[in-house]
């Protein structure tokens, strides 16, 4: 006779299955090794960080002086830009050929950039380009970090950087409108007193080295692009013809003033 009270039988298939492995520590030599190597990227990555947190004291000023957070802003960028720059011209000399070569560098751009708001009335708007650069190059030199540290580290930040990385193009075009909106801000805040006579035109000659950088070709595109935007607007049939001519007359004078486009870098 069959015995019918016997209890469920166990299911035996997960009982020879091994272990899943156990993830890999930490490289910590590995990236020990890493910072000693490339000292002065690690260098950098530390005063875009900073750059990144002072602008975000500034903006939510939950500690401190805002305007205190704001200065040591642009101190921090200054720094990145002033390390960038020794980073790609090493040895100093007082000749003509080596600070020809020093204007047309990106870092000196906004080195010049970051000295003419370090002394000024505080502008939002002015740290959007450094701001937006550091969060971009902060990234891409985390993700170093981590590969050095192990494949599996840090997934979370992992997400955010390739996130950042995607939008690499729209952060580059924001940052470079961000650069040309600014002047105008700084007209308004020098008619108003709240700048100095001298800022703009300080200004001016830091956006011409931008549409002559030879390697971000971004500032020449948004200028062509609101170029375009706004000679739609002045031919469109709604537009009053005396904004028209305004626009074109502003137009043609800055085209004037535009200076001629450096060649590509090799």
């Amino acid at each position: 006779m069959v015995d019918t009270n016997q209890g469920p039988i166990p299911d035996d298939s997960n009982q020879d299955l091994p272990p899943p492995p156990p993830s890999p520590p930490l490289n910590w030599s590995r990236l020990k090794a890493l910072i000693i190597e490339r000292k002065i990227d690690f260098a950098l990555w530390l005063t875009r960080l900073l750059t990144i947190m002072f602008a975000a004291g500034y903006i939510l000023p939950l500690f401190g002086s805002p305007v205190q957070y704001y200065y040591k802003a642009f101190m921090a960028s200054a720094a990145t830009s002033a390390l960038r720059l020794h980073q790609r011209l090493p040895n100093f000399s007082f000749s003509r050929a080596f600070f020809q070569q020093m204007v047309l560098e990106d870092s000196f751009h906004y080195l010049f950039c970051a000295l003419i708001f370090l002394y000024a009335t505080p502008m939002t708007l002015a740290l959007a380009p450094s701001v937006l650069f550091a969060i971009l190059h902060f990234a891409s030199f985390s993700l170093s970090l981590l590969d050095a540290l192990g494949r599996n580290s840090a997934w979370i930040a992992r997400v955010f950087i390739s996130l950042i990385e995607y939008k690499s193009v729209n952060i580059l075009r924001m940052a470079a409108g961000s650069e040309i909106c600014i002047m105008w801000f700084l007209v308004c805040y020098a008619i108003a007193g709240r700048h100095s006579l001298i800022s703009p035109f300080l200004y001016f000659r830091f956006l011409t080295f931008r549409y002559s950088s030879r390697r971000n070709h971004y500032t020449r595109t948004m200028f062509m692009e609101f170029r375009i935007l706004l000679e739609r607007m002045a031919m469109n049939d709604k537009c009053p013809s005396f904004i028209g001519n305004g626009v074109r007359t502003g137009i043609s004078l800055i085209s004037k003033l535009a200076p001629p486009n450096a060649p590509a870098s090799n």
